[in-house]
């Protein structure tokens, strides 16, 4: 198992080579392609990972404390394998499709300028976080705790109010109408 600090991993192809288990430090990751890899069983502390591709990555037991994504993609992603303890994300300009935070704490994590479509939030806590101008398009959100979350500048989401936690939750007078979708009602 190695140990890595502060050190800068760049332009990596990973998945025709194999990924160090091991634990990992204020490390830097830049245009490494991780996709289909397995990185089970690691520990990310504090980490960055700028354009990189972890589309299917396979995350079993994978501790992420206080890592940082921007312009990744992150497809089809299950973090609800990775390890919970001590679990910070924050995510900016990144692809998210279909990842999977299913009862997972992730409140205040911050989603920024991200395409989020059919995420699935179900049962997760993701109360405080924000959402700033994200795509929420077929989200799923079922008995979500969203208390206290800022989904004002985000959009094409849809949520039902009677089975989710909304309690001072802020959205968008045209965003709020995602509030009716489950109730089949018409809107002039």
């Amino acid at each position: 198992m190695v140990v890595e600090v502060e050190k800068v991993f760049e332009n990596i192809d990973f998945t025709s080579i194999h990924f160090p288990k091991g634990e990992y430090d204020l490390c830097v990751f830049k245009n490494c392609d991780f996709s289909k890899t397995n990185i089970s069983n690691n520990e990310f502390i504090e980490c960055q990972f700028i354009n990189c591709n972890l589309s299917n990555v396979q995350v079993l037991n994978t501790a992420f404390k206080d890592v940082v994504f921007e312009g990744c993609k992150l497809m089809g992603v299950n973090f609800e394998k990775s390890n919970p303890f001590l679990l910070n994300l924050s995510f900016k300009k990144c692809q998210l499709s279909f990842a999977v935070f299913f009862k997972l704490d992730i409140s205040g994590t911050q989603f920024q300028n991200c395409d989020l479509q059919e995420v699935d939030f179900t049962e997760a806590n993701i109360s405080k976080s924000v959402f700033d101008n994200c795509n929420l398009l077929k989200a799923v959100f079922k008995t979500t705790n969203l208390e206290g979350s800022d989904m004002y500048s985000s959009y094409n989401y849809s949520l039902d109010p009677t089975l989710n936690k909304i309690k001072k939750a802020h959205f968008s007078k045209e965003g709020a109408l995602g509030l009716l979708t489950e109730f089949d009602v018409i809107v002039s």
